[in-house]
């Protein structure tokens, strides 16, 4: 039944209630998250579907923050004019500053993963849109794999030569599919040295509904156990260290690798993906894990050469921090754009929206300076964070407070034997009092307990990108969050 009221649909709880806060009596907001799920993997449901038809305008967080069928979800089924508002993008506009999201895997072999650039414009693509790599063939002394570790150590296949490569289905049973703009990590592996070349095209989806549109080809080569210079292609650029993506190039129109050397996403160059060779050196020896999930890479102990996924969990993003809102003045950001897009859907209620507005500001305002007043009162020297969830870049930067580290690279993933010897280095080195575990993830980080006991240092709560029965609205979350710091880290 129609109430009158503009009906709001928000990709997570945090930004349905900023919405609640400026639309007062006038909204009705439905979170297509629930409280307490992860927005980076839930799936909408065909309730969540039915709400969005229903809705006059969307706000989602984007930058990939959430699920991508959460956002194929919006854009598919909301009406012709309705907003569909991405917080993170927009809230640049009203003073919000985004962090550029930078990985270091640190490790002693390139780091290549798989990378869609542009926003497909040319192909008619949008952000709901797919791009696809497709691999149609492998020659080399062995067999080759690509492969991601999901979630829960599952192996999620792009690349398995050893079964051949099927025309007939598209090479649906090769493929990596990505959303516009996105990029993940990637397992390679090579059971036989020797130089490989691997036949990879590129096409772009606009829609479901659309035939692919090819992007391009080309022949990647590998350089595995062996000096590259036996490939006899001496004018090749031959990558060896930092972070390298196979990328669709949407703008050149054409299979590239762009290749940070750094790891640290300070410059990044592009090559045609026929000019390099990838070195995959002796040193990236391993054995097949016993674990039967990965058997198709062969018997467990044999040995095989592999350049590892350098962040263990599904792993899909852009180039952005998302979590922009754990610095209370880009929430300031987020609440104006809501204003300004209700009072557009809205207009006969501008004046509330906007003294709505007006006193939630205020209340954010002095929200941040609340926080700034907690974490003033923590020793610098104790300043320091570590956590199970890369998503407090924006906190510290506001605060002052220094990253110190993470559990693990995807809080969802064990702790390897490497990831507990540095945290436990960390520990030790900085004097780490306490570290900090979210509820709802706390129950997959019982090795982080341990290191933290036989420390003996605390741990303790810190909410990210949820709600739940005892934190319920934005401000209660920062709130929390800050005393929490300030109890754990300022105490003797």
């Amino acid at each position: 039944m129609d109430d009158g009221r503009i009906h709001v649909v928000t990709t997570t709880g945090i930004i349905r209630d900023l919405v609640e806060h400026v639309g007062g009596a006038h909204v009705e907001a439905h979170s297509l998250v629930p409280d307490g799920a992860d927005p980076h993997s839930y799936e909408p449901t065909l309730r969540d579907i039915r709400e969005v038809v229903y809705a006059d305008a969307a706000f989602s967080n984007y930058a990939f923050l959430e699920q991508h069928s959460i956002i194929t979800a919006l854009d598919a089924n909301l009406h012709e004019g309705v907003p569909n508002v991405a917080l993170a993008e927009e809230s640049a506009s009203h003073g919000a500053e985004l962090i550029q999201l930078v990985e270091n895997a640190k490790l002693n072999t390139i780091w290549l993963g798989m990378r869609i650039h542009g926003d497909g414009t040319p192909y008619g693509a949008s952000r709901s849109s797919e791009a696809h790599l497709v691999t149609h063939g492998v020659t080399g002394p062995g067999k080759a794999f690509a492969y991601l570790t999901g979630t829960f150590g599952e192996a999620k296949i792009a690349l398995n030569s050893s079964d051949g490569f099927d025309a007939s289905t598209g090479y649906q049973d090769d493929t990596a599919t990505l959303p516009i703009g996105a990029h993940t990590h990637l397992s390679w592996v090579f059971t036989e040295p020797g130089i490989y070349t691997i036949d990879i095209a590129a096409d772009v989806q606009p829609t479901r509904t659309d035939r692919p549109i090819s992007v391009g080809e080309a022949e990647l080569t590998f350089a595995v156990g062996v000096d590259p210079s036996t490939a006899g292609r001496p004018d090749a650029v031959v990558l060896k260290a930092g972070h390298a993506d196979v990328t669709a190039d949407l703008d050149a129109h054409a299979v590239t690798v762009r290749h940070d050397a750094s790891g640290m996403g300070e410059r990044q160059e592009s090559y045609s993906a026929e000019d390099v060779i990838i070195e995959v050196p002796s040193r990236a020896l391993s054995e097949v894990p016993a674990d039967p999930r990965f058997r198709f890479l062969g018997e467990p102990g044999t040995q095989v050469y592999q350049l590892a996924q350098a962040v263990l969990g599904a792993h899909i993003h852009g180039e952005i921090d998302p979590h922009l809102w754990h610095d209370v003045a880009n929430t300031m950001a987020y609440v104006q754009v809501i204003r300004d897009t209700l009072i557009g859907v809205d207009p006969s209620h501008a004046s509330e929206y906007t003294a709505n507005a007006d006193a939630y500001l205020g209340e954010l305002e002095a929200l941040d300076a609340e926080v700034q007043a907690a974490v003033d009162t923590i020793p610098p020297e104790r300043r320091h964070l570590v956590t199970t969830h890369d998503s407090f870049a924006y906190f510290a930067k506001a605060y002052g407070m220094d990253v110190a580290g993470f559990v693990t690279p995807n809080p969802a993933v064990e702790v390897s034997l490497a990831d507990r010897r540095r945290l436990q280095q960390t520990i030790e080195q900085l004097e780490v009092p306490a570290v900090f575990l979210e509820p709802n993830i706390a129950s997959r980080s019982k090795t982080l307990a341990e290191v933290a006991e036989q420390a003996g240092i605390a741990v303790c709560p810190i909410y990210s990108d949820a709600f739940d029965h005892t934190v319920t609205n934005y401000v209660d979350l920062m709130r929390f969050n800050a005393t929490s710091l300030r109890d754990c880290l300022a105490g003797s």
